[in-house]
């Protein structure tokens, strides 16, 4: 397994990860076979989000954080070996919310769930239309004073929204989570583009050049959704709207003797900005399939003709 820059820290971590996100309905065996098979493959970094869970009956709050604590029950040294990321600031069905008295609560539940007494990695979620930096900055000092989390970082925002937050807060961002998959691009798409008018590569939809500013700043991308077709509507493989790019992904697959989930990934980890991928799948052999693309090197024209078959314009 690859391992590439976490933030601006000293700390190196693993360029695929396992995302808890669907593990709500699964039995304790299978949360265990999963994660076994995760570090198997040498994963050792595990992203929650309060929120994971919210729409399983009889769930709430933080049910996959419990499911995984009560499923693993890791001894004190496995839990040091392992790296648990968990979001917070999503409000269901009420906006969000990056208040200090939020943030706060938020973490002590995760903690309860988890079963540890720190976190390693807390994300905000999403933008707050509402945030106060100094808020967030409070909260921030709060965890990290009091070694309940140990770094921070954001999901899905903006250049200009991390700038805002910096304005106050003093320790490193050092992810940003967003969208990324070859069909879904436009973070890489934009600046391929760049100037060219009439191109819908070319609009800019991040608030300017969001992949940029994480290397210019050494903010570690992580690429969620990695194999989705678009904003919604399920997985690209086998996808009748990507007939060429299942072509593609199959030449290649049979070149390098892997799966085309391995191609998919190599597509995002082939990037020098030092990507992770979220994978998002409960299925063990889809797990040790990706991770084979984790260090796998695709070249330059393998690497551009897989976006061109995704649809994308290279001028």
């Amino acid at each position: 397994m690859k391992t590439v820059p976490f933030g601006i820290t000293d700390t190196r971590v693993p360029n695929v990860i396992a995302g808890m996100m669907r593990i709500a309905d699964k039995t304790d065996e299978q949360i265990r076979e999963l994660y076994t098979t995760a570090r198997e493959a040498g994963i050792d970094f595990f992203d929650h989000a309060d929120i994971y869970g919210i729409g399983h009956p009889g769930g709430g709050l933080h049910l996959c954080e419990r499911r995984f604590a009560e499923a693993l029950s890791l001894s004190p040294s496995e839990r040091e070996g392992i790296t648990l990321q968990t979001k917070t600031g999503i409000v269901p069905g009420r906006g969000y919310d990056h208040s200090y008295e939020h943030i706060v609560a938020s973490v002590e539940e995760s903690l309860k769930a988890l079963n540890t007494d720190h976190i390693d990695v807390l994300l905000l979620h999403r933008p707050d239309a509402l945030v106060e930096p100094e808020e967030v900055a409070r909260a921030f000092d709060h965890l990290e004073s009091g070694g309940k989390v140990r770094a921070f970082g954001v999901s899905n925002h903006t250049p200009r929204q991390i700038d805002l937050l910096r304005t106050a807060v003093s320790q490193p961002i050092v992810a940003n989570q967003v969208q990324l998959s070859i069909t879904h691009s436009t973070i890489i798409a934009q600046g391929i583009s760049s100037n060219m008018a009439g191109a819908d590569d070319s609009i800019t939809r991040d608030g300017g050049g969001l992949l940029d500013h994480a290397r210019i700043n050494g903010i570690t991308l992580q690429a969620w959704s990695p194999f989705q077709k678009g904003s919604q509507g399920g997985v690209f493989f086998d996808s009748e709207d990507h007939r060429e790019l299942n072509t593609e992904l199959e030449r290649l697959a049979e070149k390098y003797r892997v799966t085309p989930i391995a191609i998919a990934t190599a597509w995002i980890t082939r990037h020098p900005a030092g990507m992770q991928v979220v994978l998002g799948t409960t299925n063990p052999g889809r797990v040790t399939d990706a991770t084979a693309g984790s260090e796998l090197p695709l070249t330059r024209s393998e690497w551009y003709g897989l976006f061109q078959a995704a649809g994308h314009d290279v001028p």
